[in-house]
């Protein structure tokens, strides 16, 4: 088996695992608790917070923990909202293809009368920090662009945005669950006021993340209850979870440099392989990606059929984000760029990671060009493509 989906979830690190179930055997005490045992499992939770601030260049207390990348990102769209309207900015720019978690928040938020601004995606998938500072105006309250996408993995420039943001006085939020553990990321550098991550993008476990919120930014309470997380997050914390998840965060960016250099080598390998076949196409920057991420079109075909039949040969892929991966409509990211709906629905996303070989690779262009070839024979389509009864796009 080949696993090429680690845009939807990563296999948990070893050491990762080996953290989580020490903590959960030998610091099982409840954080809030004064007794001696719930005081350690407090200083493991407060060496997490610690040790994850270090690597995104944040303060401990700008962490907030969270169930993970889509509750972080509700909580600080909401916030950065409430904030807006109590100073009669009611504002808000994004992109078009924001993953879901942005969107529907954005949606929820124009139905209580913000204004949303969704900025057009180039055909490559990139938003400029020029665009950007068009779109603002003197009642814009939040700019929310994601550090890289989760369908074509194209990066931002996200330095610039928010260096355009802090100029014009307006918060800057990025939906970084893509980027965190696979680019550098550091949130001063990179004019960053909110961060959201989630922990098993980066071989972490599921069900946890967090959010960064620059100092003095106030944030609004998705969940009330105790006085946990400085009263911003309530419940009692997920100690083993955070633990593995900082673990698997200090190993990620020790790893970086190497397992981008071996993964861009592997991508542009899966890259110059898929394109020799006909009338396909790379959806997003060829340059401007994450290291392991490709993302194809193929005219003629549905790519539900493309997944089940590559995972008959042990190839595991997908058509784009696994929040949507059970709707029928084309991606909203491939539609962004510019891809019509019948090219769109002929997509596939690999995502490569740090255990993909060149034999892997190699495997996977073989498999996509038979399956391709087998779908493509009796596609009516296709058909009628060859035989010019319809023009073909790509």
């Amino acid at each position: 088996m080949i696993y090429a989906d680690n845009a939807a979830t990563t296999k948990m690190s070893q050491a990762a695992i080996h953290t989580m179930v020490s903590v959960m055997n030998e610091t099982y005490g409840n954080p809030s608790s004064l007794y001696g045992i719930g005081q350690q499992a407090k200083e493991v939770l407060e060496k997490a917070r610690e040790d994850i601030a270090q690597v995104i260049g944040a303060e401990p207390r700008e962490i907030v923990f969270t169930s993970g990348g889509s509750e972080a990102d509700n909580q600080a769209i909401l916030s950065a909202a409430e904030l807006g309207k109590k100073n009669g900015k009611m504002h808000i720019i994004s992109s078009a293809f924001e993953h879901h978690a942005v969107l529907h928040t954005l949606e929820k938020l124009k139905k209580e009368g913000f204004d949303i601004t969704l900025l057009d995606v180039h055909s490559n998938g990139i938003v400029t920090a020029q665009e950007v500072e068009d779109a603002i105006r003197d009642d814009t309250c939040l700019v929310t662009i994601m550090f890289a996408n989760n369908e074509i993995g194209t990066i931002q420039p996200i330095r610039e945005i928010g260096a355009v943001c802090r100029r014009k006085n307006v918060l800057f939020h990025t939906d970084a669950v893509q980027a965190i553990g696979h680019i550098p990321v550091n949130v001063k550098e990179d004019n960053i006021d909110m961060l959201s991550a989630s922990a098993h993008k980066f071989h972490g476990p599921k069900g946890v993340g967090f959010l960064y919120a620059r100092k003095g930014i106030r944030l609004s309470n998705l969940i009330e209850g105790g006085a946990q997380e400085r009263g911003k997050r309530a419940g009692t914390e997920n100690v083993p979870g955070i633990a593995a998840m900082a673990e698997a965060l200090k190993e990620a960016n020790a790893n970086m440099a190497v397992h981008a250099a071996q993964l861009t080598a592997l991508r542009d390998r899966l890259i110059q392989g898929l394109s020799r076949i006909p009338h396909s196409a790379l959806n997003g920057d060829a340059v401007h990606r994450l290291p392991g991420n490709v993302n194809f079109c193929f005219e003629g075909i549905e790519g539900e059929s493309l997944l089940l039949l590559l995972d008959d040969k042990g190839i595991q892929a997908s058509s784009g984000s696994a929040c949507t991966s059970g709707s029928l409509d084309p991606s909203h990211v491939l539609l962004a760029i510019g891809r019509v709906h019948d090219v769109a629905h002929g997509s596939l996303r690999l995502s490569l990671g740090d255990d993909s070989t060149q034999e892997d690779v190699d495997s996977i262009i073989i498999a996509v060009e038979e399956v391709v070839a087998y779908l493509r024979s009796f596609s009516p389509v296709w058909r009628d493509l060859c035989s010019g009864k319809t023009h073909f796009i790509l």
